[in-house]
């Protein structure tokens, strides 16, 4: 069986909801952001909300302050590259402009069968599989990455 990779991801806002102006820098470079992923070798899919807002769409965990992204890779090689070597390094660096730090795991990744896309439910699960028992086969990091099975 031959697998991709599911990234998902969360950030809560310094602002008092999505659409605070402390944002308007952020969401400013979001639609690059992802030109950049769409286009990247490896890019197979991401969470997208016609009629939302551009950067994730979506207020998630019954907090209106936070982001998701949820995005599909085919190894994570390609996913690393466009996370680390591309423009999307510099919204890393300046994270502490619009999020606030997260207490628990706010990035996942975990393998899924080729041609499968992982739900907002399949992917809060493994985040918190994560933050509960570590990287494992079932859910990991870039750090504790795992081959697929």
């Amino acid at each position: 069986m031959q697998h991709h990779l599911a990234l998902f991801n969360l950030a809560r806002t310094h602002g008092m909801s999505l659409f605070d102006p402390i944002m308007a820098s952020f969401y400013a470079q979001v639609e690059r952001v992802n030109r950049i992923a769409d286009s990247s070798p490896g890019f197979v899919w991401r969470l997208d909300y016609p009629g939302n807002h551009p950067a994730t769409g979506l207020q998630h965990l019954d907090d209106h302050r936070i982001l998701v992204n949820l995005s599909v890779w085919e190894t994570l090689e390609a996913l690393s590259t466009f996370v680390y070597q591309t423009f999307h390094a510099d919204m890393i660096r300046r994270k502490k402009e619009w999020f606030t730090p997260y207490s628990k795991a706010h990035m996942v990744l975990w393998w899924i069968p080729e041609g499968t896309r992982p739900t907002l439910e399949e992917a809060t699960q493994k985040l918190e599989y994560l933050d509960l028992y570590g990287p494992s086969h079932e859910a990991f990091t870039f750090r504790d990455s795992f081959e697929p099975q």
